[in-house]
C-alpha cells in the first residue's frame, strides 16, 4: 500500500513548487556556506531533470536536493560579488553610483539615498549602498552622484552603509528617468487641485510616493497600522489591474489582458522596482497569464514560484530585506488564510464586500505580525479598525485623485472645484488616521524571540490545514486579478 503511494505521480506545478522551495533554502544558506562550485549547477540540473521527467513521489528528495544545490550556486555567486566590500569596511572611500529610489528625508533633514550601479576607481561593484547626506541640492531617482565617506557593514539587503557622506558631484541625466518625470508632473497637477496634506495622501495611493507626506502624518500612519496603503504595494497594484481588466473584458479578453499588463509595467516603472513591487508585479503578471489561458494557480505554488524567481534574480532579498518579507507574508495572508477563514465561517455564501475586506485585512495582519514585532518592537492595536474604516474607500480615493490630477493638467482654473470630492474623502481618511493614532492605547511595545515567531507560524499553518480539511475548499479557485 505504502509502496503504491510512493509510485504515484504528482502534478508538475507542485514539483516546480518543491524545487522553488529548495532554491530559497539554498540561497538563504549561501550566506553561511559560501562554497561556489559549477559542479553544484550540473548536479542540480541532473537531479531536477530526473524528478521532472518521472514525476514520482519517491523522487521528491531529488528535487529538494536539486533546488537547494541550485540555490547554493546562485547565492554563492552573489556572495562572491559582495566580497570586495569586506576589505573596505571602516575605510574612507570615494564612489559613484545611481540613485535607485526616491529620496527619504530623515532626522536633522538628512537625505537617505539608495545607491546602486556602483563604480569605484573605474571598477564596478555589485549591490546597493545605504547613504545619508546633508545638502540643499535637489537629488532625484535616476541621478548619478559622486560621494565620499566612511563605509561600514550593511544591514538587510544593503552591501554597505555610508553615514553623513560628502556630496561631491551630481549629474542629472537627460532625459533622465522618464517614468519618474511623468509621475512628478502629474503629482504637481494633483497639488493644484487638492491642498496638502490631502494631495500627498492621494498621490501616495496612486503611485506609492509617500516621501512627500508630512512627518507627523507618516508617524500617524505607522501608529494606525496603515502605512501599507501609501507605499507602492500589491494592494494598490491589484486595484489598478482589476480595474483595467474589468473595463475591457466586455470588449475582448485579449484587450483586457493587454490593458492590465500595461498597467503592471507602467505602475512599476512609475514607483520603482522595490522588493515589494517586484513581488506584486510578478504575482499579478502570473495570475493574469493564468486567467487569460484558462489556468488556475494554487496560491501556495504561486507563492513559492514568486519567492524563487525574486531571490534568483536578487539573492539579497533572502538575506534580510524587510519589505520583501512583509510583502510575501501579506500575500500569504490574503491569498491563503483569508479564503480559508471566510469559507470556514460563511461556507459557500460570500461574505460581502465589507466582510471580505475585513477578512483580508485581519489575515494580512495575522501573517505579518511576528515580522513587524521582531523588526520594530511594536504593534498597532488599532490597525484592524483603521483598515476597516479606510481600505474600502481607497479605490474611490484613487479614482477621484486621478480625476483631480487630470483636471489640474487640462483645466487648472477649475482644478480646485474638480478636486473637491477627492479632498473630502482624503480629509476624512486623515481625520480617522490622526484620531486613532492619538489614542493612548493605539500602540504597544512588544518584543519576541525568533523561536516564538517560528512557533506562531507553525500554529497558523496547523490552523489553516484544519480549516482546509473541514471545508474541503479548493484554493485554486482564488485568483488575485478576478
Amino acid at each position: 500500500m505504502y509502496l503504491w503511494r510512493l509510485k504515484r505521480k504528482i502534478h508538475v506545478s507542485w514539483l516546480i513548487a518543491i524545487i522553488c522551495g529548495g532554491v530559497f533554502v539554498g540561497i538563504y544558506a549561501a550566506q553561511y556556506f559560501n562554497t561556489l562550485s559549477f559542479l553544484y549547477l550540473i548536479i542540480a540540473t541532473l537531479l531536477i531533470a530526473i524528478g521532472l521527467c518521472k514525476k514520482y513521489v519517491y523522487l521528491i528528495p531529488l528535487l529538494i536536493i536539486g533546488g537547494v544545490l541550485l540555490g547554493l550556486w546562485r547565492g554563492s555567486i552573489s556572495q562572491n560579488q559582495l566580497s570586495p566590500y569586506r576589505t573596505l569596511y571602516g575605510k574612507y572611500i570615494a564612489i559613484e553610483g545611481v540613485v535607485k529610489d526616491d529620496i527619504d528625508i530623515g532626522n536633522s533633514n538628512q537625505l537617505t539615498i539608495r545607491l546602486g550601479d556602483l563604480n569605484m576607481k573605474n571598477k564596478t561593484l555589485s549591490g546597493v549602498l545605504w547613504v545619508t547626506v546633508s545638502t540643499d541640492e535637489v537629488i532625484k531617482r535616476g541621478d548619478k552622484i559622486l560621494i565620499d565617506g566612511k563605509i561600514m557593514q550593511g544591514f538587510g539587503n544593503f552591501a554597505g552603509v555610508i553615514y553623513r557622506a560628502n556630496l561631491n558631484k551630481i549629474i542629472h541625466p537627460i532625459p533622465g528617468d522618464i517614468a519618474r518625470i511623468i509621475r512628478d508632473k502629474f503629482a504637481d497637477a494633483v497639488r493644484v487641485a487638492i491642498p496638502d496634506p490631502e494631495s500627498s495622501l492621494g498621490i501616495g495611493y496612486l503611485v506609492g510616493q509617500r516621501r512627500t507626506l508630512p512627518a507627523d502624518l507618516i508617524l500617524a500612519l505607522q501608529v494606525a497600522g496603515v502605512t501599507h496603503i501609501v507605499v507602492a504595494s500589491g494592494y494598490n497594484l491589484t486595484i489598478l489591474v482589476r480595474l483595467a481588466r474589468r473595463l475591457f473584458i466586455k470588449v475582448s479578453k485579449y484587450l483586457s489582458m493587454l490593458s492590465a499588463s500595461i498597467m503592471i509595467f507602467a505602475f512599476i516603472a512609475v514607483t520603482g522596482v522595490s522588493p515589494s513591487m517586484f513581488r506584486a508585479g510578478l504575482v499579478s503578471g502570473l495570475s493574469l497569464a493564468a486567467w487569460y489561458y484558462g489556468r488556475k494557480f494554487h496560491p501556495i505554488v504561486l507563492l513559492l514560484i514568486a519567492i524563487a524567481i525574486t531571490v534568483l534574480i536578487n539573492p539579497n532579498y533572502a538575506w534580510g530585506d524587510l519589505g520583501w518579507q512583509l510583502s510575501f507574508a501579506a500575500f500569504a495572508g490574503v491569498m491563503i488564510i483569508a479564503p480559508l477563514v471566510q469559507r470556514y465561517l460563511f461556507g459557500d455564501k460570500k461574505p460581502g464586500f465589507i466582510g471580505q475586506v475585513l477578512g483580508e485585512t485581519i489575515s494580512a495582519q495575522i501573517a505579518t505580525m511576528p515580522i513587524i514585532v521582531m523588526a520594530f518592537g511594536q504593534l498597532s492595536n488599532v490597525a484592524i479598525i483603521a483598515n476597516l474604516l479606510i481600505l474600502p474607500l481607497v479605490p474611490i480615493a484613487m479614482l477621484l485623485t486621478f480625476i483631480a490630477g487630470i483636471g489640474g493638467l487640462l483645466l487648472p482654473g477649475l482644478a480646485m472645484i474638480i478636486g473637491t470630492p477627492a479632498y473630502w474623502i482624503l480629509n476624512y481618511m486623515i481625520t480617522v488616521i490622526e484620531y486613532l493614532a492619538s489614542l493612548p492605547w493605539a500602540m504597544s511595545k512588544i518584543n519576541i524571540p525568533w523561536w516564538v515567531a517560528i512557533a506562531y507560524y507553525i500554529g497558523i499553518i496547523l490552523v489553516c490545514i484544519y480549516m482546509w480539511r473541514v471545508t474541503k475548499f479548493n484554493l485554486r479557485e482564488v485568483n488575485l486579478v478576478e
